[in-house]
């Protein structure tokens, strides 16, 4: 069937309404909640020795597939059962030291209620996120979190929307709050998040992404001019650090360096141009255990921008260079 003709303000209008009914069903839904159900969920969570299992069919099975990683991401093991699945072998999954969550709007889904005497019978306490508290999923369990809404967003108030919308908040709250329970930090979220643009910032080192050992060029304070241009030309890094007969830093010589000073030399006086006379004294250096992050903010937070860092140790010693490219490029 064709659908008729409207002024395209009228689904803008839907859109904004629908928005605002989700909006209001998220408040409706935190005034709804017996705060000792949610001192309990809390704390079966908290005191899980084993894992927690999360269970739903249809759109609540994809957001409970959605809490599971929430809670696994941050800090809380946490796996998806199909209720369907765990009825043909894997309830075998099911210790008694977890915890299972359980999701279904009218708390009558078959597959769900099936599945219950099974929990019950492994003593595993159940935390049911429901649209009706007078539902034999609620009855059956250790802690009920009201997730009823009014109405759906659909125009037909049939499609699961808000509903879902308002389980899924639940979720959210739950891991939030176990995270503060648990006392997750940053460095422990971003050791489950290695890939990501927050778990490089907070993991990689200057040592993941320096040039090192034989990667370093390097050349002494007497050095002349063709012998650092070779030298940079051969590290393939557009500089060259500076060490003298200790393998200490003593400068840093940037392609740019060498040109500028090429310049403004006499051509007679060539021959005589040392390296000591063209690099940077005690130029700023970084730690090879220094956050990569924290590198690549000590090159742009400044008048002008360093485009590369000596790496040395606590003694100065020379241990290799690191370029902003390689830190952009190592996605941060």
């Amino acid at each position: 069937m064709t659908a008729p003709k409207r002024p395209a303000q009228d689904f803008v209008s839907r859109i904004v309404e629908v928005l605002e009914m989700q909006a209001n069903a998220l408040t409706l839904s935190s005034q709804r909640q017996e705060p000792k159900e949610l001192e309990h969920a809390i704390q079966l969570l908290a005191n899980c020795a084993g894992k927690v299992i999360v269970a739903g069919v249809g759109k609540s099975g994809l957001v409970a597939r959605k809490i599971a990683s929430t809670l696994t991401s941050t800090g809380t093991a946490a796996v998806y059962l199909h209720p369907a699945d765990a009825l043909h072998g894997d309830l075998g999954l099911v210790d008694p030291k977890d915890v299972v969550i359980v999701l279904s709007n009218s708390g009558e889904t078959d597959e769900l209620i099936a599945m219950l005497p099974h929990l019950k019978h492994r003593n595993v306490p159940i935390i049911a996120i429901v649209g009706s508290r007078k539902s034999t999923l609620a009855r059956n369990a250790a802690a009920v979190l009201d997730a009823s809404v009014e109405q759906e967003a659909c125009p037909l108030n049939l499609a699961p929307t808000t509903s879902t919308l308002v389980a899924q908040a639940i979720g959210d709250a739950l891991a939030a709050t176990l995270m503060e329970v648990k006392g997750i930090t940053s460095q422990d979220f971003a050791s489950n998040h290695p890939a990501g643009r927050l778990g490089k910032r907070l993991t990689l080192r200057v040592s993941d992404l320096m040039h090192g050992g034989r990667g370093n060029p390097t050349v002494a304070p007497d050095a002349s001019w063709t012998m650092i241009a070779r030298a940079i030309s051969k590290g393939g890094l557009g500089a060259v650090n500076v060490i003298d007969d200790a393998s200490r830093l003593a400068g840093i010589i940037t392609d740019g360096d060498l040109r500028r000073a090429l310049e403004k030399v006499k051509p007679i006086d060539l021959e005589k141009l040392m390296a000591h006379e063209i690099m940077t004294q005690t130029p700023v250096a970084v730690s090879p255990e220094m956050l990569a992050y924290d590198a690549l903010q000590l090159m742009e937070n400044r008048p002008s921008q360093i485009s590369v860092l000596p790496v040395v140790d606590a003694e100065r010693t020379c241990l290799g260079l690191i370029r902003i490219h390689d830190i952009v490029r190592s996605g941060l």
